[in-house]
C-alpha cells in the first residue's frame, strides 16, 4: 500500500502532460491511489483542473513543456516532465527526485537518407538545425566545437529538410517510424529521455513533510509489481 500522507495545509496542485505521457502515467496514478474525477477521462471535457479523491489535491492537464513551467514558478507544487524539458529550461526551482520509468524515447539528430552515405558529422564546424530544443542542441554541439544555428519549431520538424528550411533536425525519437516515413535517418543520439516526478523547491522547503509524503507515495507506486 502507498505510504500514509500527512494532512494538507493548503491545496496541492499536480501538473501532468497531455497525450502519450498521460496515457502511460495513468497506471502510476492508480498504484499511487490517486483517482481523478470522471471528467478527467472524458475526451470531450473542456476542464483543465480536476478534483481527485484527495480533498486537497487537484490535477491540472497541460502541454508537456508547460508542466515544468507551472511547477518551476510555483503555480503547481509537483508534476511530471521529461528530462528533455527539464534540461532544456534548466529551471533552478525544479527538483526531480524520481524517474517514473515512462515516456521513454531519445533525443537525436536526423538528416535526409541521401545525405547519410557521404556525410561525416565529425567534420562539421557549423550546423543548421530545426528543433524544439535549441538550448540542448547548442550545448551538445558546442561541446565538440561545432556552432549550431537553431531554428525553433514546435512541431512538424520532419518537414524542415524537405522544404529547404535546413538539412538536419533534432527531435524526440521513439521507434523512428516517423523519420523513415519522411525520408530521414537518425545519425546521432544526444540523450535518453524518460518522464520524471518534479517538485517545486520552495514548496519542498515550506511543506517538507507533505511533499516528501507524496514523493514516497510515488516511489512505492513505481516499485509496485
Amino acid at each position: 500500500m502507498p505510504a500514509d500522507l500527512p494532512p494538507a495545509s493548503e491545496p496541492l496542485v499536480f501538473a501532468v502532460p497531455k497525450g502519450r505521457i498521460l496515457k502511460e502515467l495513468r497506471p502510476v496514478l492508480r498504484r499511487a491511489g490517486i483517482v481523478p474525477e470522471p471528467a478527467f477521462d472524458d475526451p470531450g471535457s473542456r476542464l483543465l483542473q480536476f478534483r481527485t479523491n484527495f480533498e486537497h489535491f487537484s490535477i491540472i492537464r497541460v502541454r508537456s513543456f508547460d508542466a515544468a513551467t507551472f511547477v518551476a514558478f510555483g503555480a503547481a507544487h509537483l508534476g511530471v516532465a521529461g528530462n528533455d524539458v527539464i534540461t532544456e529550461f534548466d529551471y533552478a526551482e525544479l527538483y526531480a527526485p524520481l524517474d517514473l520509468g515512462i515516456g521513454k524515447c531519445r533525443l537525436s539528430v536526423a538528416e535526409p537518407i541521401e545525405l547519410v552515405a557521404h556525410d561525416d558529422p565529425a567534420r562539421w564546424s557549423h550546423v543548421r538545425v530545426a528543433t524544439k530544443y535549441p538550448a540542448i542542441t547548442r550545448r551538445h554541439f558546442a561541446a565538440r566545437g561545432v556552432q549550431a544555428e537553431c531554428i525553433k519549431l514546435n512541431g512538424a520538424m520532419e518537414l524542415a529538410p524537405s522544404l529547404g528550411l535546413c538539412r538536419r533536425i533534432v527531435d524526440l525519437v521513439e521507434t523512428g517510424s516517423t523519420l523513415r516515413a519522411n525520408g530521414l535517418q537518425e545519425i546521432e543520439q544526444i540523450a535518453e529521455v524518460s518522464s520524471r516526478l518534479i517538485v517545486n523547491r520552495t514548496a519542498l522547503k515550506t511543506r517538507p513533510e507533505e511533499l516528501q509524503g507524496w514523493i514516497a507515495r510515488f516511489q512505492e507506486a513505481i516499485d509496485a509489481p
